[in-house]
């Protein structure tokens, strides 16, 4: 087992060959990635009935049980419903392709049916994004998504 000495050293040792790392070479890396899904169409959050529930409360004694969420991009609509363990989703206007969800831990994909409907079978427990593709060639993705 390594004594302290030992492991500052390899600290120190890690520490200069981070700053040998030209910077321009550190720029590019960090801008390649920023383009790497430039192509997709950003969706934004325009529903969430988690903030509708909050005034309604004072009005109603019970609060509907399922949460609904609504993307919007120029091209097409992502709808939500957070059901219990799995995520409901519909694309409007209705048409089929793929969903991909990232996480994390990485890009999981769905088929999505000739009505728009998919599903996310388990909800990804860490914040996620989904990418929708259809067959015409839209492609949007949405912000992160924590629930």
């Amino acid at each position: 087992m390594p004594d302290d000495e030992e492991l500052l050293a390899a600290l120190g040792e890690a520490l200069r060959a981070r700053r040998e790392v030209p910077e321009w070479f550190v720029e590019t890396g960090k801008n390649a990635y920023a383009w790497h899904n430039i192509d997709a169409e950003l969706a934004q959050l325009t529903y969430d009935s988690l903030a509708d529930r909050e005034p309604a409360a004072a009005v109603r004694s019970e609060a509907a049980s399922i949460r609904a969420l609504t993307f919007t991009s120029a091209r097409l609509s992502i709808e939500l419903e957070v059901g219990e363990g799995v995520l409901l989703g519909q694309i409007i206007p209705p048409r089929a392709g793929t969903v991909e969800t990232h996480t994390t831990a990485g890009v999981t994909t769905a088929p999505v049916d000739e009505i728009g409907c998919f599903v996310v079978d388990p909800i990804p427990a860490s914040p996620f994004r989904l990418r929708c593709r259809t067959e015409d060639g839209a492609d949007v993705l949405t912000g992160w998504i924590t629930l």
